[in-house]
């Protein structure tokens, strides 16, 4: 394997800098770290240049946060960096180092990937259950036990030393990996990329080693397919030594199951949001639900906001996934106009295109 060495030029390039900055930004213009820096930007980015080319930039402490997440009911610890200069180091960095972490990544590893996401994920899973019902029979379903703060730093980097031989890049990343005291902090950009690699060998080892058919990978959320029970549960086993390994552990929870038919016959696959049968795709009750109220609430008021009409669009294409026009009908007609919805982002859109051109004249 050929590593990858003059980097860190193009980390610290000045116009690198200035594109990290726009996209660390998107978001967040409204937030006060993020206009103090826009008041100085310049000299910021010149300041920061220097700090990188001469290596003497560490990350800032961390402010830490925690949250509930909603589609898993876990509460989570939220590590937020500053958004100057660590959140603009980091994506300078990842700017650089992606197309190498992209090189040996498996086609269907969905998460944080650009072009990929969720909606990869539940268009493989239907179509492997509609094209081939033999070698989709069973499913295997595990995900990783607390996976980002689990991930062993050091083989983290040892992984990332056989990719890139640039010193003055693994010294940055070695600093932003131990900027905590273990694993990798939820809040990093860098995270999502770190995590999502750190499992890229043991996706050549499901493929190439156990030959399992059909997988999907939703960062440490795993589906496998088969056409047999005991052959799953032996490959399981296979999976969870290769894990242990790499110092992760499985939950207890996973499972071996048949796939049904329809609601009727039995047992769905639960991923990603929805309930995969082998003859249509239906919605999480918790996901409905909430999509509702959501829609009522965008009825009730006398104003389409921009968030709003993206919000309602957002919905209206986790819908179009499902089978049937039964939910469409109930939720969605009767409450928002999908046409306005366009219209409202679109002279939404034109207006920040204006106010960008006048900020900058």
């Amino acid at each position: 394997m050929k590593r990858v060495k003059n980097i860190y030029d193009k980390i610290s390039d000045y116009k690198n800098l200035e594109l990290a900055t726009r996209f660390a930004s998107l978001g967040k213009k409204s937030r006060r770290s993020v206009i103090r820096f826009f008041y100085a930007k310049e000299q910021k980015l010149k300041n920061l240049q220097k700090f990188l080319e001469t290596e003497t930039y560490h990350p800032f402490p961390y402010s830490k946060k925690t949250i509930m997440d909603r589609c898993t009911n876990k509460i989570r610890e939220i590590f937020v960096p500053k958004f100057y200069p660590d959140q603009i180091v980091q994506w300078a960095l990842m700017l650089q180092i992606k197309p190498i972490f992209m090189k040996g990544m498996y086609d269907f590893s969905c998460a944080s990937v650009d072009g990929r996401g969720a909606s990869l994920g539940i268009k493989m899973v239907k179509r492997w259950l509609e094209c081939d019902k033999v070698n989709t029979k069973y499913c295997l379903v595990c995900d990783i036990r607390k996976f980002y703060p689990s991930i062993n730093q050091d083989i983290l980097l040892k992984k990332i030393e056989k990719k890139i031989k640039d010193k003055k890049t693994l010294n940055l990343i070695e600093k932003i990996v131990m900027s905590v005291e273990k694993g990798v902090p939820i809040g990093n950009y860098t995270s999502q990329w770190f995590a999502n690699f750190y499992l890229q060998d043991f996706d050549h080892f499901v493929k190439e080693r156990l030959r399992i058919k059909y997988y999907v990978r939703y960062m440490d959320d795993l589906v496998f397919f088969g056409f047999n029970k005991k052959t799953l549960k032996k490959q399981f086993f296979e999976i969870k030594r290769f894990l242990q390994n790499e110092k992760l552990e499985i939950k207890p929870n996973w499972q071996i199951f048949k796939i049904a038919k329809s609601p009727k016959s039995g047992r769905p696959l639960d991923f990603l949001g929805y309930k995969f049968y082998r003859n249509c795709t239906l919605l999480r009750s918790k996901t409905f639900l909430r999509m509702r109220r959501r829609f009522k609430k965008i009825a009730s008021k006398d104003y389409l906001t921009a968030k709003d009409a993206s919000a309602a669009l957002s919905y209206q294409a986790r819908i179009k996934v499902t089978s049937g026009n039964l939910i469409y009908k109930k939720i969605v007609d009767p409450n928002v106009n999908l046409g306005k919805c366009r219209w409202t982002i679109s002279r939404h859109d034109r207006l920040d295109a204006l106010n960008k051109k006048h900020n900058t004249s």
